[in-house]
């Protein structure tokens, strides 16, 4: 039996498919934010409405809106059940 091929999505692309879905981002300094991808631009500095934020694993507080700098993004998830 073949074994299915996987063809990677670049991360831009990932983003252009997230639009208005929920993701979950974690930057640097153990914060995570999980929220509604409104925006973003070729630097990954993203846009995220109704955004709860998460630092060292507590809950903070949620955002209206949140600006998020590229430079400081570890890794973007879209959100489980999202269909891409």
């Amino acid at each position: 039996m073949a074994k299915p091929v996987i063809t990677p999505i670049k991360p831009l692309e990932v983003l252009r498919r997230s639009i208005d879905k929920n993701i979950m981002v974690e930057v640097r300094g153990n914060r995570l934010y999980s929220g509604v991808l409104e925006g973003y631009d070729v630097y990954m500095n993203l846009v995220i409405k109704n955004a709860g934020e998460t630092i060292n694993q507590k809950s903070s507080g949620v955002f209206q809106k949140l600006l998020v700098r590229g430079d400081n993004v570890i890794f973007v998830s879209p959100s489980l059940g999202d269909s891409q």
